[in-house]
């Protein structure tokens, strides 16, 4: 029998990204995002349900994401399905199925964290070149 084990999911971020790095020194950053569903049911009431899904980011992009994300950052993310068990100090069994992204897009914007000062060198005039000639604003898709 084939496997295949692939997910995208889409959503908002619900806190800030927690980066960490093992012993080996591999940054690793965790963050949960927040999927909502929204149907009707038979009787003609509209309902909303929220899932919420652990994600779980390794090395650079790890480190991108702690940089970009942050509560609230709209994210869609690529990668596999992993559970995972382990006993806590009390001695309980413990379960989480996660996605283990391969691919984080940032669909809220470029906007770093930490805000950059103004200077004749870092101000939006000197980022931002002037559109092609013949170029216009509005984008097909």
């Amino acid at each position: 029998m084939a496997n295949y084990n692939r997910v995208i999911i889409a959503g908002n971020l619900t806190k800030d990204p927690e980066l960490r790095y093992i012993p080996s020194g591999e940054p690793v950053a965790n963050f949960t995002v927040a999927i909502n569903r929204n149907y009707t049911t038979k009787a003609g009431e509209r309902k909303e349900e929220t899932s919420f899904i652990p994600v779980v980011v390794w090395r650079k992009q790890a480190e991108t994401c702690n940089q970009y994300l942050k509560k609230g950052s709209p994210a869609l993310v690529e990668g596999r399905l992993q559970q995972r068990s382990w006993e806590t100090q009390e001695g309980q069994k413990r379960t989480i199925i996660e996605v283990v992204a391969d691919r984080v897009v940032f669909l809220g914007g470029a906007k770093p964290i930490q805000d950059e000062p103004e200077d004749e060198y870092n101000s939006e005039s000197q980022r931002t070149p002037e559109p092609a000639h013949g170029a216009t604003e509005d984008v097909p898709f």
